[in-house]
Formats: C-alpha cells, sequence, structure tokens
C-alpha cells in the first residue's frame, strides 16, 4: 500500500489492487457507485474494440478489482494473462489507487443525491437481505438519510455509500486533475452531449473512428437501448447477481430527490455540502460543467 490511504467497505477491499501489475496503457474507470460506471466502461468498450457488437461482459473482461466476491488470485491472474489492452474498474477514490505515470484515469461523478436514491433502488436490487438494515423499503423514521449524511468517508459503518465518501472522491480526484492522466466527467454532461463524451473519451485513448460508425456507438451507449438490452449490458447479467438485470438500469434520471426529502433534510445536505466544497466546486459536483 505504500502511502496509499486504506479504504475497506462491506464488500470492498482496494489493497487488492496491490496484486495488479498496472500497464501504461491500462484504464482505470475509478467513481463512487451509481455514478455512471458501466456507461462510461461501455463506452470504452465500443472505442477499444471498434465493434458495435462488442461482447462488454464487463465483470470478466473490466473487473472490478477491490469487490471481495472473487479470490484476487484468480483476478490477478486472469488480468495478467490479458493481451488486448485493459479497462479495470474502481469505486475507491483515486488516493487508495496505484498511480502510474501513463495509464489513464477516468473518474465520472453525479450529483450526489441522484447516487444516493439510485444507489437505494441498486441494492434492493441485489439478492443480499442485509443491504435491507441500512436501506429499508418502510422507513418511517428516515433514519436511510440520515446514515447517508452521518456515514464517515472511510468507515461505511452506517452507510454503504456514504456522503463523505462521494466527497472523498471528488476532493481526491480534483487534486490529481492537473495531471494530463486524470480526467473529471460528470453524468449529466454525458447525458446532455453523448457524442461529446465519446469525441473526449477516444482522444485520451487514442483513437479514431469515421463519424458514421462513431454515430452507431453513441446510439449503442444510449440508456434506453442498454436497458432494452439489460441482458448483454449490466454487469454480471444473466447470474443471478440481480433480481432483475434490466432493473440495474433503473431510470438514468436526474433531480430523483425532488419531492423526496424533507427541507430540514435539504438543509442538513446543504450545510454540509458547503462545509466541504468551494461554492464552484458544489455546483459542477451537482450539476457538471453546463450548468
Amino acid at each position: 500500500m505504500t502511502d496509499r490511504k486504506l479504504y475497506l467497505g462491506p464488500l470492498t477491499d482496494n489493497r487488492r489492487w496491490d496484486m495488479v501489475n498496472i500497464r501504461p496503457d491500462d484504464v482505470i474507470v475509478a467513481s463512487p457507485p451509481k455514478c455512471g460506471t458501466t456507461w462510461m466502461q461501455t463506452i470504452i468498450a465500443l472505442l477499444l474494440s471498434g465493434d458495435v457488437e462488442v461482447e462488454t461482459e464487463l465483470s470478466f473482461k473490466m473487473p472490478w478489482v477491490d469487490i471481495r466476491v472473487r479470490e484476487m488470485d484468480e483476478v490477478a491472474e486472469r488480468l495478467e494473462a490479458m493481451t488486448h489492452r485493459r479497462c479495470l474498474k474502481s469505486h475507491t477514490p483515486m488516493d487508495g489507487l496505484p498511480l502510474h505515470d501513463q495509464a489513464q484515469y477516468i473518474c465520472v461523478f453525479r450529483h450526489p443525491l441522484d447516487a444516493h436514491f439510485s444507489y437505494r433502488d441498486h441494492l434492493r436490487n441485489t439478492p443480499l437481505p442485509w443491504f435491507d438494515l441500512w436501506y429499508p423499503e418502510d422507513d418511517p423514521e428516515r433514519v436511510t438519510f440520515r446514515r447517508f449524511l452521518d456515514g464517515g468517508a472511510e468507515g461505511f459503518d452506517t452507510d454503504a455509500m456514504p456522503l463523505a465518501h462521494i466527497l472523498q472522491h471528488y476532493q481526491a480526484a480534483k487534486t490529481l486533475s492537473d495531471r494530463a492522466n486524470v480526467t473529471l466527467f460528470h453524468y449529466a454532461d454525458m447525458k446532455r452531449d453523448l457524442p461529446g463524451t465519446f469525441a473526449q473519451v477516444a482522444a485520451l485513448l487514442g483513437v479514431s473512428y469515421p463519424a458514421d460508425l462513431m454515430a452507431q456507438f453513441v446510439q449503442v451507449a444510449r440508456f434506453d437501448n442498454m436497458k432494452t438490452h439489460a441482458d448483454r449490458y449490466a454487469p454480471s447479467a444473466g447470474k443471478g447477481f440481480f433480481k432483475s438485470d434490466e432493473a440495474f438500469f433503473q431510470s438514468g434520471s436526474s433531480g430523483k430527490w425532488h419531492g423526496q426529502l424533507t427541507g430540514d433534510e435539504l438543509a442538513a445536505y446543504d450545510a454540509m455540502m458547503d462545509a466541504q466544497l468551494a461554492p464552484a466546486e458544489r455546483k459542477w459536483l451537482e450539476f457538471g460543467a453546463a450548468s
């Protein structure tokens, strides 16, 4: 680990990265959960393959290194055997990842409240019953949101993805954003301009395709298409990891919290955001560059 920060979550351990030999042409997608990781990996899979019919198989071909559901020896051996250009996934903040001078690090962010409500739906779509303790569907005391605000950035003692962890992701990535190989994307900007996102990612990867093929890639990566073909694009599709593969792509919308939070809850969220971020930083984290 050397001077990297330790992050241990309910299902994750960033020390697993110690067994990965980072290559100069690796692409690492590092973001908080439910901020567009799968979407970005699909874009990368299309651009690296040049094939609109590419079988993404993200969990196997572009593995989530941090998660402890697979033995790390097996994951490391599979990664080492890959001869093509690799893409790896992480939900660890950048200060907990090994930094290579040439590998590309792509960090994707989303409005924290959208990420939170999307994460609620996501965990309820898993067969892991112990998440119900943190994200009960019947929540008359409204403890779920308090846990989101109260959870620590590293301990995950009350919430699987607390606001402090999202903020740590953002601050760690922003600290490194002056490096040519660290790029921040926002979910809202990707929605507003998916062709522009493809063009930017293609430039980072150093790949180029004719305009008509790029247009086909864009159509493949649109939310409705990925949801319709969830058996193809959901991570671990068809393996029983989710109750419904289609529900992995729950809505892809923004503003999920409207009408869901009380005035006091919003005030508590505002206070935490304002205490941690400058106004311009908060504006970008919530709404992206085009806000």
